[in-house]
C-alpha cells in the first residue's frame, strides 16, 4: 500500500536539512541508510541548484512541462522556481512541513503540505512532474496500479506525467557483462531507505527504481503509454506517461 501520510517536523530529516541550508547557507551531513547499501549522504547544497546546474533530464522535463503543472515532492522548490521564472503555472506539493515552509519563504507562489496519494487530494493538471527519481514515491511494483489510478484522477485528458527513474540492474553485472539477478526475490529496484540529519532520524521508507521496460509493461496494463524521452549518463532516464486513447 502506498504511503499517504505527512511527516512530522521532528521526524523530517531532509526538511530540517533544507531549512538549515536556506537559513544559514550551510547544513550538516544528511545521512542515508539502507539494508542493501553502505551508508551514503545527500549533499544538501545540490537540493538548491539553479536550472543551469540541473541535469539534462531535469532541464528537458522543465521545458516539456506545459499548462497547469503539479510539482510532486518539490523539496526546496528548485524546479517550481525555475518553472515560475519561465512564466509557467506550477503548484508544488510535499509531505515535509519544513520543506513547504522553506518553499514559501523562497517565493514559490503555490505550495501545499500534501501527500499525492491522500484520497482527499483531487485536482486537475496538464503536467505532473516527478523528478529526482520521481518513481521513488511509488515504493514497490505492487503499488503501480494504485499509482496509475491516482494519475487518472489528476490528469486532464491530454495531460502527461514527466518522471525520471534509474535501472539498477548494473549493480548486478558480472565481470563477463552478464546480469545476475535473483528472479525469485523481490524486484531489484525496490529499496528501503532511512535518513538522519543531526539527531533527527526519520522512519524507514520504501523507494522504487524501475527499469523502462518494466514501467512500460505496467503502464500498458493500466491504460497508459510510456515514451522514453531521454537517457542520462548513469542508467537514468526520463519518461513521458500519457493516457492511452
Amino acid at each position: 500500500m502506498i504511503n499517504s501520510n505527512l511527516l512530522c517536523a521532528d521526524q523530517d530529516p531532509m526538511g530540517a536539512a533544507i531549512s538549515d541550508y536556506f537559513k544559514y547557507g550551510k547544513a550538516d551531513c544528511l545521512r542515508v541508510f539502507s539494508s542493501l547499501f553502505d551508508e551514503d549522504e545527500i549533499p544538501v547544497k545540490e537540493l538548491f541548484r539553479s536550472e543551469k546546474q540541473m541535469s539534462l533530464l531535469e532541464r528537458t522535463a522543465l521545458k516539456m512541462a506545459t499548462g497547469r503543472i503539479l510539482d510532486v515532492g518539490a523539496g526546496s522548490g528548485c524546479h517550481s522556481l525555475a518553472l515560475q521564472k519561465a512564466g509557467k503555472e506550477v503548484y508544488a506539493i510535499d509531505i515535509s512541513p519544513l520543506s513547504v515552509e522553506t518553499m514559501r519563504q523562497r517565493g514559490v507562489n503555490n505550495v501545499a503540505l500534501t501527500n499525492l496519494f491522500d484520497e482527499r487530494f483531487i485536482d486537475s493538471y496538464d503536467t505532473i512532474l516527478m523528478l529526482m527519481n520521481g518513481s521513488g514515491i511509488i515504493g514497490k511494483l505492487e503499488n503501480l496500479p494504485e499509482f496509475f489510478r491516482k494519475m487518472k484522477l489528476l490528469l486532464r485528458p491530454e495531460g502527461c506525467i514527466l518522471m525520471d527513474s534509474s535501472d539498477l540492474s548494473y549493480l548486478f553485472e558480472e565481470e563477463d557483462g552478464s546480469i545476475l539477478i535473483d528472479l525469485a526475490g523481490n524486484y531489484y529496484g525496490e529499496i528501503d531507505f532511512q535518513m538522519q540529519y543531526k539527531n533527527i532520524k526519520g522512519d524507514s521508507f520504501d523507494w522504487l527504481y524501475i527499469d523502462f521496460q518494466t514501467l512500460s509493461l505496467y503502464s500498458a496494463e493500466n491504460g497508459f503509454k510510456a515514451e522514453l524521452i531521454k537517457e542520462g549518463n548513469h542508467y537514468d532516464y526520463l519518461v513521458r506517461l500519457s493516457l492511452q486513447v
